[in-house]
């Protein structure tokens, strides 16, 4: 197996985004400078076969309890800047600054 390259992430934790294929919202709350799954995960559910090595992203759903794994290629900066509503959202973050972004209470990596 190659090993991969470090990549700079495009994204940054708290960061609100919306994926560009199932056009949900959500907050990154951690993220991986290369895929980090299995290669049974990445055959079954990444069906647009995105890079495996550059960022991948664990994602906050918006309006739903769950957590998402996303390639950076499948995110865009969300334009909308209302808070996300998520279970889990006061677990990880301190506040939302009303411009897209959460405060970390701590780093997690």
């Amino acid at each position: 197996m190659d090993t991969p390259l470090k990549q700079k992430a495009e994204f940054r934790l708290g960061q609100i985004v919306s994926h560009s294929k199932f056009r949900y919202r959500g907050v990154i709350v951690d993220a991986d400078p290369y895929f980090q799954g299995t290669d049974e995960w990445y055959e079954n559910v990444a069906k647009s076969k995105p890079a495996k090595n550059k960022p991948w992203y664990h994602v906050l759903v918006h309006g739903q309890g769950n957590e998402t794994y996303v390639a950076e290629g499948n995110l865009l900066s969300d334009e909308n800047t209302d808070p996300i509503d998520h279970p889990f959202v006061e677990v990880f973050f301190n506040e939302y600054d009303n411009s897209g972004s959460y405060s970390l209470k701590q780093n997690f990596n």
